[in-house]
């Protein structure tokens, strides 16, 4: 066993670990930290097999974008932070959930494990090279790259604006945006 080995197992056990506290954690923003650690650990494990760009592409796209598109999702639409007995799921949804979970990871393991028992891979000489990819990316697939930037730049200005729009109803049931509570000041302080 060499060192790459050692490193890649443990990196790997990082990201499984994290991943695992990721969903099994009752508190949202824990959820989203485990997943930024659980991200960053996976990129650690793309440099370790010699994958320098998908590394550092899962550290800019997953790591930078996604985790702190969950985090502003989390602040702008006031989901509760904390542990709330009103949406925790009961003990037998986590049980059967835990079970169908250990039951196709033991598939999938069953399936994919004979397949793989005799490969190997030579890390040392990359069949792919960074230009290769480069130009694949922004030569060939630029204009689905562009308009995937543009729908996430449109999703995020529109999340933003669904959560400042304010709804409330009045005596006659019709909603009115914008309307101030009763007793509410309409300096927004409270």
């Amino acid at each position: 066993m060499t060192t790459r080995d050692i490193v890649f197992t443990a990196v790997g056990a990082v990201t499984a670990l994290s991943a695992l506290l990721s969903v099994t954690t009752k508190q949202v923003v824990h959820a989203a930290l485990w997943l930024l650690v659980s991200l960053g650990s996976l990129a650690g494990a793309y440099l370790v097999l010699g994958q320098e760009l998908v590394g550092l592409v899962q550290l800019l796209v997953y790591v930078g974008a996604i985790v702190v598109l969950v985090l502003f999702a989390l602040m702008l639409t006031r989901a509760p932070i904390g542990p709330h007995a009103e949406i925790d799921t009961p003990w037998w949804q986590r049980l059967a959930g835990a079970l169908l979970g250990a039951a196709t990871t033991a598939l999938l393991a069953s399936l994919l494990l004979p397949l793989f028992s005799g490969a190997t891979a030579d890390l040392d000489t990359p069949t792919t090279t960074t230009p290769q990819v480069a130009q694949a990316v922004f030569g060939t697939w630029v204009w689905p790259f562009e308009l995937l930037s543009v729908l996430l730049l449109v999703a995020l200005i529109a999340a933003f604006a669904v959560s400042r729009l304010v709804l409330h109803r009045d005596g006659g049931g019709a909603r009115q945006p914008g309307a101030v509570p009763s007793g509410a000041r309409s300096d927004g302080r409270g």
